[in-house]
């Protein structure tokens, strides 16, 4: 694919040495027709005696045709390279100049591709001239203020939604498990698990409105205990769970990673068959989540990280925001997400942080190559 750069360095070099070839074939001509125009009547006149005591001159050529053609094959020989050197230096210039006109355009590019949502505070503030790329920047700039108070209202509702939901929930509760008699214990389940359902879809609001601010403040997180941890937090409920945890070290929240393994596992335990398996793995700072289970389309793996997305019914049902808090989780901590279904059944999903951790030397440089700021899907 050419770049801007190239085509405006082609487009100023084009013009640049059509001109000049324009301007040396005139002039050439301009020159030999003017020559043959001064030279040719001397060249047709007789030789005339010289005057009494005038000097001696030399001799005149025989034919002074064949000096005006001479001439003119001098001046295009010494024209042509002229003009070569004259085309390679434009080129040269052409080049520094369009990559200084493109250089706020650049500027521009790098910073939306920086941008996410934990850095819309960020600002191009593009200097020089009111031109069109200062205008381009400055528009740019307010739509990006824009879009941060959209993202701020959004995360400040969540937010308040959620602590108020918090306190009639908790009242509810308590309601129910005190003020309902006994003889109505089915009913009164049945409104207890509602209940819990409704705090753990607003911890989890809660949780991905946090993620989705990004990290004020980072520490040094040991994931392996974080994965050892949860996996001793876990009821497995009859499924088989295996671990091969290798120690590394990552900058980021505790907490937040303690929410992103410990909805990794809890959906690989409840969305699996009878019996079944789950394999969990960190090794180089890759950390790997295997399953087994009923079928996952692969047309299907793009709505595991929508929010209130459910690929099956189970009795438990979740809130749909698990692998949603995942990814947001992931891309706080400058991590990417795989999905990939296992063959015969069941998902495999990994979560591959960059080399901010204190892995292996090997490891880091194959996190670095693998990782990515969002979900990915095969």
């Amino acid at each position: 694919m050419t770049t801007i750069r190239v085509r405006l360095t082609l487009i100023y070099s084009g013009v640049f040495v059509l001109t000049s070839i324009l301007l040396l074939t005139l002039v050439n001509l301009t020159v030999g027709q003017t020559l043959q125009d001064r030279i040719g009547p001397y060249a047709n006149a007789p030789d005339a005696p010289p005057a009494p005591g005038a000097p001696m001159l030399l001799p005149r050529p025989v034919a002074l045709p064949t000096l005006v053609d001479d001439v003119l094959a001098h001046q295009w020989e010494v024209t042509v390279p002229i003009l070569g050197i004259t085309a390679l230096v434009a080129v040269v210039v052409g080049w520094v100049l369009a990559g200084r006109i493109l250089r706020p355009i650049h500027r521009i590019t790098a910073t939306a591709r920086r941008l996410s949502a934990s850095n819309l505070h960020e600002r191009i503030m593009l200097s020089g001239p009111k031109d069109e790329l200062r205008e381009l920047a400055d528009t740019f700039d307010a739509m990006l203020g824009r879009l941060e108070r959209s993202v701020e209202g959004q995360r400040r509702f969540i937010a308040n939604a959620s602590h108020e939901l918090r306190t009639p929930l908790a009242v509810q509760r308590a309601a129910i498990e005190i003020g309902l008699p006994e003889d109505v214990g089915e009913v009164r389940e049945r409104l207890l698990v509602h209940n819990h359902r409704m705090e753990r879809l607003i911890e989890s609001l809660l949780i991905l409105a946090r993620a989705g601010h990004g990290l004020d403040v980072r520490e040094p997180v040991a994931v392996d205990q974080v994965v050892r941890r949860v996996l001793a937090e876990t009821k497995a409920d009859g499924i088989a769970v295996t671990e091969r945890v290798e120690p590394f070290v990552v900058d980021g929240d505790e907490v937040l990673l303690h929410r992103l393994v410990t909805n990794l596992v809890d959906n690989a335990v409840r969305y699996n068959r009878p019996g079944g398996t789950v394999e969990v793995s960190l090794l180089d700072g890759v950390l790997t989540v295997r399953n087994t289970g009923s079928e996952v389309p692969e047309e299907r793996l793009g709505d595991l990280f929508q929010p209130f997305r459910r690929l099956h019914t189970t009795r438990e049902q979740g809130s749909g925001l698990g692998l949603s808090i995942v990814a947001s989780i992931a891309e706080a901590h400058g991590a990417g997400v795989d999905a990939e279904p296992n063959p015969g059944g069941g998902l495999r999903l990994v979560v591959t942080f960059r080399d901010l951790g204190t892995a292996p030397a090997a490891g880091r440089a194959a996190g670095a190559v693998r990782h990515g700021v969002r979900p990915r899907y095969r």
